[in-house]
C-alpha cells in the first residue's frame, strides 16, 4: 500500500512538473516572439547609425497612490526587462510610474546586423526613449551588465537621473586591467552558439546562486533558452557576442569618482560573476568577482554612495529574496530622497 500511494505521489509530482519545464524548453523567436512579458509592451521605433530599429519596453502606470516618480529599470546581459517582474509590481505599488526597457541587442527589441554596440550608444537610445515618453527625470535602478549602462547613462546626462541605483552591477572591476585575456568577437560567437538550456542554467547555478537552485530559476533561464532554440539563433549569438565584447572592453569602474547622482549600491555577496574568468589564468580568475570586497571599494569611489549588503544572497537579490530585497530598496530610495 505504501509503494503504490509513493508511486502515485511521484506521479502526480511529475504531472505537475510537466507544464513548467514544457514552458522552460520553448523556442521562442528572435526578438522572444511567443514569451509571456508580465505587462503589455509598447515599441520605440527610431533610427540609430542607418537602421530602422526598435525598443520594446514595458511602462506600467502607479499602483498604489502616485508619488510623481518615475522608475527605470535596466536589465542584465543574461537577463530581460521581463526578470524585474517583481519589483515592477512592487515599485507602482510603491507609488512609481514604472518604465522597464529591453536593449537594443536583447529580448524583445532589435537584433540588428553590423552595429556598433557601445554602453554610450545604449545610454543615447535610452535616454531618447524617455523624451519621447516626456520623462523629465527617472530614478534609474540597473542590474548586472545594466548597472554599467545605468552608470553611464547618469554620467552621459545626469540631468535625467535623480537617483542610481546599482543591484549587483558587473563592471566593478577593470578585467583587461586585472589580467584577463581578450577574445574576439568571432571567438564569442562560436562559443554563444553552442549556448542552450542545461549550459545557462549550469552558469547561474554556479555564479549567481552559489550552487543552489529554486523552480522559479527555471522561468528565467527558458526565456534565455528559448531564443537560442529559435529560428534567429545566430543574430541572438551575433548581438551577445558583440555585447559580451563591450563589456568586456568598455569599463566604467575609472570615472565612478565622476558620479554626481545619490547613489544606492545593493550588494548580493555570495555572488562571483566575473566574464571572462573562465579563460583566465588559474591565479587571476581565483580573485575575481569577490562581491564582499568589490562593493566596499565602489562605495567608497563613488562621493555619494551608500552600501545595503546582503551576505547571503548571490546574484540576483531581487529573485532570489524578492520581500528582503525590495524592502531595503524602497527604504533606501525614501531616505535618499
Amino acid at each position: 500500500m505504501k509503494t503504490a500511494v509513493s508511486a502515485l505521489a511521484l506521479a502526480a509530482g511529475l504531472t505537475l512538473s510537466l507544464p513548467l519545464l514544457a514552458e522552460s524548453r520553448t523556442a521562442y523567436g528572435p526578438q522572444l516572439e511567443g514569451f509571456s512579458y508580465p505587462h503589455p509592451l509598447k515599441h520605440y521605433r527610431f533610427e540609430s547609425q542607418g537602421k530602422a530599429l526598435e525598443m520594446a519596453f514595458m511602462d506600467v502606470e502607479p499602483q498604489g497612490k502616485a508619488n510623481g516618480r518615475t522608475a527605470l529599470l535596466l536589465h542584465g546581459k543574461n537577463f530581460c526587462g521581463a526578470t524585474w517582474e517583481r519589483t515592477i509590481e512592487v515599485l507602482s505599488q510603491a507609488g512609481y510610474r514604472v518604465i522597464a526597457p529591453d536593449q537594443v541587442g536583447f529580448c524583445s527589441s532589435s537584433k540588428p546586423e553590423g552595429y556598433q554596440f557601445s554602453f554610450a550608444q545604449l545610454a543615447h537610445n535610452t535616454q531618447a526613449l524617455l523624451e519621447q515618453e516626456s520623462i523629465e527625470q527617472v530614478t534609474v535602478i540597473g542590474h548586472s551588465m545594466g548597472g554599467m549602462l545605468a552608470t553611464r547613462l547618469a554620467l552621459n546626462y545626469p540631468q535625467r537621473v535623480e537617483q542610481l541605483v546599482l543591484v549587483n552591477p558587473i563592471g566593478l572591476e577593470d578585467w583587461q586591467a586585472e589580467g584577463v585575456p581578450y577574445a574576439s568577437i568571432d571567438q564569442l560567437y562560436q562559443s554563444e552558439l553552442k549556448t542552450d538550456f542545461d549550459s545557462i542554467k549550469a552558469y547561474q547555478q554556479k555564479f549567481y546562486y552559489n550552487g543552489s537552485w529554486k523552480p522559479e530559476y527555471e522561468r528565467w533561464v527558458g526565456m534565455l533558452a528559448g531564443m537560442y532554440a529559435g529560428d534567429g539563433k545566430e543574430q541572438v549569438a551575433w548581438n551577445q557576442a558583440q555585447t559580451s565584447e563591450m563589456v568586456f572592453t568598455q569599463p566604467v569602474i575609472h570615472e565612478f569618482s565622476r558620479i554626481r547622482t545619490p547613489t544606492l549600491l545593493l550588494i548580493g555577496g555570495l555572488d562571483r560573476t566575473a566574464p571572462g574568468a573562465n579563460r583566465a589564468p588559474e591565479d587571476v580568475a581565483k580573485r575575481l568577482g569577490n562581491y564582499p570586497e568589490l562593493g566596499r571599494q565602489a562605495a567608497a569611489m563613488i562621493p555619494d554612495a551608500t552600501l545595503v549588503a546582503f551576505p547571503d544572497l548571490g546574484h540576483s537579490p531581487q529573485v532570489e529574496a524578492p520581500e528582503e530585497f525590495h524592502r531595503a530598496l524602497l527604504e533606501r530610495l525614501e531616505a535618499q530622497r
